[in-house]
């Protein structure tokens, strides 16, 4: 006689939901891949490795390594920026920033310690020094208003005029050609 037990739905690791604390150690990891291209603002939490082509900002709160095959036409912001690819664009290091034999930089950088190796190109003005490393971490971008929002709020302010300059259409100072026409009726009377 063989006992019956209820049957139990199987459960994999998968349907487990996720655990909650995540080692110090790892880090989040974003890779764009050799014929990946980005357009825009890429702002990551950790690390950041780019192999293809990217046009306009990317910041990210850890290292950022651009690979050899990678054309990046944009500001890249990370802690270790490592350069093997081509960069037209400034870069912000905030602990080092190294140009590899094999890459090419063209643009201002701000660094704490700068390494550019024998074969890497490097053109553009360089701000050095340990007030990068104590600079704020990147974050998404602020709203800014638009200029067309400044333009609006300055027509507001008009310069103060003396009323001696202000002239009526008949060539008389404002506010005077009424009371020359007042005395000349009382004239009259």
């Amino acid at each position: 006689m063989s006992s019956k037990r209820p049957a139990r739905a199987s459960f994999s690791a998968a349907d487990d939901p996720p655990k909650q604390t995540a080692p110090e150690s790892h880090r989040n990891s974003v890779v764009l891949g050799a014929r990946d291209r980005l357009v825009g603002q890429l702002f990551i939490e950790g690390d950041l490795h780019l192999g293809g082509s990217v046009e306009g900002e990317v910041s990210a709160t850890g290292d950022v390594e651009i690979a050899d095959e990678a054309r990046v036409k944009a500001s890249v912001a990370g802690g270790d920026v490592n350069i093997h690819g081509h960069v037209n664009g400034s870069v912000t290091a905030r602990k080092r920033l190294v140009v590899g034999r094999s890459g090419s930089l063209i643009g201002d950088v701000r660094v704490a310690r700068l390494v550019v190796q024998d074969g890497a190109t490097f053109s553009g003005n360089v701000t050095m020094g340990p007030q990068v490393a104590t600079a704020s971490r990147p974050t998404a971008p602020v709203e800014t208003p638009a200029p067309e929002a400044a333009q609006i709020a300055e027509p507001t302010v008009e310069p103060a005029v003396a009323p001696a300059e202000v002239k009526a259409a008949d060539g008389h100072p404002k506010g005077t050609a009424q009371k020359t026409k007042d005395k000349g009726k009382q004239k009259r009377r």
